[in-house]
């Protein structure tokens, strides 16, 4: 298994945290669920001109760049 650490923002934590304790999981169980379904979904924009598969979504939220 591979360890990695990730910044997100703290409202993204928020929710993410929410959802694990709604669905009675760890916060990484959570995050890995997540990523299983986000990666097993086939993407809407894959078709359209111009659209690229690759390209991740767009923040909502301003991610924090403090030093840990």
């Amino acid at each position: 298994m591979i360890r990695l650490s990730l910044r997100i923002p703290a409202g993204l934590h928020e929710r993410v945290t929410a959802h694990a304790a709604a669905g009675r999981r760890s916060l990484n169980s959570e995050i890995l669920h997540l990523l299983e379904v986000a990666l097993a979904a086939p993407r809407a924009d894959a078709g359209s001109p111009g659209g690229d598969p690759a390209s991740p979504a767009p923040l909502r939220e301003k991610p924090d760049s403090s030093p840990v």
